[in-house]
């Protein structure tokens, strides 16, 4: 769970984007005085997420609104099930609708999109981690989402972990180093709790840079045979990443060349969002599939 603050701060950031002068049309429409209920509705099966984003929308538009989450982050859901009830003033809650479902949708999605990666290699031991591939601004929304969908999470930022790609090599050894002197030379001036990754494109890349005492490697769009080949030369000295063009058709092949970790992208760049609705006197529906 995310702090509530940093939930308060992002979904009131929404709200200005949204009505940043009020909501004209229930300022005109809607009597003052008026009050309403409503159910957050799934219209496909998936994996819900981002309820507490959800009702944050409604109590920080208004905080006589009343939100009741039907089903925790995480659950699986199918359609018609009751997600949450919103009960409040009409004016708030109309204001509020479309900032609670965009949050609970994309969420969901994201969840929902994870959920079947993880699903597609059980019983490999394999990890499906995310990537930095996030929407700005967003990255901790959408990172708690696919906790939510049973992923994990790479590092958060720039900041907290050292992960060198291919232009970071090319920089190195183009000063005349070796891909192995490069490596220690840099990992000497780092305080011994680092976590240090390299990404590699090629096999013969993969001893030089076991060579340096690095934490994790990542097989970088390395086809099946070798991704198979680059676990047996790592043999236990790292952890081994695999990445690049995963998709659910071929997730479990990749899993089952013995690789510790896959990180796929798309779980945050491509995820659609999933289809909720936010229903006015909806009759209450079981939330399990």
């Amino acid at each position: 769970m995310l702090p509530a603050r940093h939930i308060s701060r992002l979904v009131q950031s929404a709200l200005d984007e949204d009505a940043p002068w009020g909501d004209l049309t229930s300022a005109a429409f809607v009597p003052a005085d008026a009050r309403m209920s409503a159910q957050l509705v799934s219209r496909a099966a998936g994996v819900f997420s981002g309820g507490a984003f959800f009702a944050a929308a409604f109590t920080l538009t208004d905080p006589d609104c009343s939100v009741t989450m039907q089903v925790p982050d995480g659950a699986r859901i199918c359609p018609g099930a009751v997600l949450a009830t919103v009960a409040g003033p009409a004016r708030a809650v109309l204001t509020a609708e479309r900032v609670g479902l965009n949050f609970a949708q994309r969420m969901s999605g994201i969840a929902t999109l994870t959920r079947r990666y993880v699903d597609a290699i059980a019983g490999t031991g394999v990890r499906i981690a995310d990537t930095r591939k996030t929407t700005p601004g967003l990255r901790a929304v959408e990172r708690a989402a696919v906790r939510d969908g049973g992923g994990a999470n790479h590092r958060f930022s720039l900041s907290d972990a050292v992960m060198l790609k291919d232009n970071h090599l090319g920089v190195i050894t183009a000063g005349g180093l070796s891909l192995t002197e490069g490596l220690r030379h840099a990992k000497a001036t780092l305080p011994h709790t680092t976590h240090i990754e390299v990404e590699v494109d090629r096999i013969d890349q993969i001893e030089p840079v076991l060579a340096a005492g690095v934490d994790t490697v990542m097989l970088d769009n390395f086809s099946l045979p070798d991704l198979r080949r680059g676990v047996q030369l790592i043999a236990g000295r790292a952890i081994v990443e695999a990445s690049g063009g995963v998709t659910l058709d071929s997730v479990r092949a990749i899993a089952e060349t013995g690789v510790d970790v896959i990180s796929v992208g798309a779980l945050t760049h491509s995820a659609a969002a999933l289809d909720l609705g936010l229903d006015l006197g909806s009759e209450p529906a079981d939330a399990a599939p």
